[in-house]
Protein backbone atom coordinates (compact mmCIF):
# COMPACT_ATOMS: atom_id res chain seq x y z
CA UNK A 1 0.00 0.00 0.00
CA UNK A 2 1.17 3.85 -0.45
CA UNK A 3 1.45 4.18 3.21
CA UNK A 4 3.95 1.21 3.63
CA UNK A 5 7.01 2.48 5.41
CA UNK A 6 5.88 5.61 5.25
CA UNK A 7 7.26 6.85 8.07
CA UNK A 8 11.42 5.92 6.78
CA UNK A 9 14.58 7.54 7.87
CA UNK A 10 14.43 10.07 5.70
CA UNK A 11 10.62 10.80 6.88
CA UNK A 12 11.73 10.46 11.05
CA UNK A 13 14.74 12.35 10.40
CA UNK A 14 12.71 15.88 9.86
CA UNK A 15 11.42 15.53 13.20
CA UNK A 16 12.60 17.31 16.27
CA UNK A 17 15.33 15.99 18.56
CA UNK A 18 12.82 16.30 21.36
CA UNK A 19 10.01 14.67 19.50
CA UNK A 20 8.31 11.44 19.55
CA UNK A 21 7.32 9.10 17.17
CA UNK A 22 3.75 7.40 18.30
CA UNK A 23 2.41 4.61 16.08
CA UNK A 24 -1.30 3.47 17.35
CA UNK A 25 -2.26 2.97 13.44
CA UNK A 26 -0.89 0.43 11.31
CA UNK A 27 2.67 -1.54 12.09
CA UNK A 28 3.91 -1.62 7.83
CA UNK A 29 3.59 2.87 8.00
CA UNK A 30 6.91 2.70 10.17
CA UNK A 31 10.38 1.21 9.24
CA UNK A 32 11.71 -0.34 12.01
CA UNK A 33 15.10 -0.99 10.92
CA UNK A 34 15.29 3.24 10.48
CA UNK A 35 13.63 4.65 14.01
CA UNK A 36 15.58 2.07 15.99
CA UNK A 37 18.85 3.27 14.27
CA UNK A 38 17.97 7.02 14.51
CA UNK A 39 16.74 6.39 18.67
CA UNK A 40 19.90 4.78 18.91
CA UNK A 41 21.81 8.56 17.68
CA UNK A 42 19.31 10.12 19.54
CA UNK A 43 18.11 11.72 16.60
CA UNK A 44 14.62 11.62 17.97
CA UNK A 45 13.56 11.51 22.28
CA UNK A 46 11.70 8.37 21.68
CA UNK A 47 9.02 6.28 20.82
CA UNK A 48 5.31 5.17 21.98
CA UNK A 49 4.06 2.06 19.26
CA UNK A 50 1.17 0.22 19.88
CA UNK A 51 1.47 -1.81 16.58
CA UNK A 52 4.09 -3.61 14.37
CA UNK A 53 4.69 -5.39 11.31
CA UNK A 54 4.99 -8.72 12.72
CA UNK A 55 3.13 -8.83 15.66
CA UNK A 56 4.51 -9.61 18.30
CA UNK A 57 7.63 -7.94 17.95
CA UNK A 58 10.77 -10.08 18.28
CA UNK A 59 11.69 -10.72 21.75
CA UNK A 60 15.32 -9.94 20.75
CA UNK A 61 14.37 -6.92 19.05
CA UNK A 62 16.69 -3.72 20.20
CA UNK A 63 13.47 -1.94 20.80
CA UNK A 64 12.61 -3.69 23.77
CA UNK A 65 15.64 -2.35 25.65
CA UNK A 66 15.60 1.12 24.88
CA UNK A 67 14.31 3.50 27.70
CA UNK A 68 12.86 5.82 25.52
CA UNK A 69 10.55 3.58 23.76
CA UNK A 70 7.04 2.78 25.37
CA UNK A 71 5.26 -1.15 23.22
CA UNK A 72 2.33 -1.87 24.51
CA UNK A 73 0.81 -4.83 23.16
CA UNK A 74 -1.85 -3.35 20.49
CA UNK A 75 -4.61 -2.24 22.96
CA UNK A 76 -5.06 1.57 22.23
CA UNK A 77 -8.12 0.59 21.21
CA UNK A 78 -9.32 -0.53 24.20
CA UNK A 79 -11.60 2.46 26.27
CA UNK A 80 -15.02 2.02 27.60
CA UNK A 81 -16.94 3.44 23.95
CA UNK A 82 -14.48 1.06 21.86
CA UNK A 83 -17.55 -1.09 21.89
CA UNK A 84 -20.30 1.41 20.72
CA UNK A 85 -17.84 2.62 18.16
CA UNK A 86 -17.93 -0.49 16.48
CA UNK A 87 -21.95 -0.92 16.16
CA UNK A 88 -22.08 2.42 15.27
CA UNK A 89 -19.71 1.65 12.22
CA UNK A 90 -21.42 -1.57 11.83
CA UNK A 91 -24.88 0.04 11.18
CA UNK A 92 -23.49 2.86 9.44
CA UNK A 93 -22.27 -0.09 7.45
CA UNK A 94 -24.97 -2.05 6.50
CA UNK A 95 -27.12 1.07 5.78
CA UNK A 96 -24.43 1.87 3.38
CA UNK A 97 -24.69 -1.41 1.92
CA UNK A 98 -28.13 -1.44 1.46
CA UNK A 99 -28.03 1.89 -0.14
CA UNK A 100 -25.21 0.84 -2.28
CA UNK A 101 -23.06 3.44 -0.83
CA UNK A 102 -19.32 2.87 -0.30
CA UNK A 103 -18.11 1.28 3.08
CA UNK A 104 -16.36 2.58 6.06
CA UNK A 105 -12.48 1.24 6.75
CA UNK A 106 -12.20 -1.46 4.14
CA UNK A 107 -8.97 -3.26 3.91
CA UNK A 108 -7.43 -4.10 0.59
CA UNK A 109 -6.45 -7.38 1.99
CA UNK A 110 -4.60 -8.07 -1.73
CA UNK A 111 -2.58 -4.88 -1.00
CA UNK A 112 -1.51 -6.56 2.70
CA UNK A 113 -0.97 -10.06 1.88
Amino acid sequence: PSSEKLFDAEMISQMSPEGYLINIGRGAIVDLTALTKLLQENKIAGAALDVFEIEPLPVDHPLWSMPNVLITPHIAAASPRVAERHLQTLLENIRRFLNEEPLLNLVDKQAWC
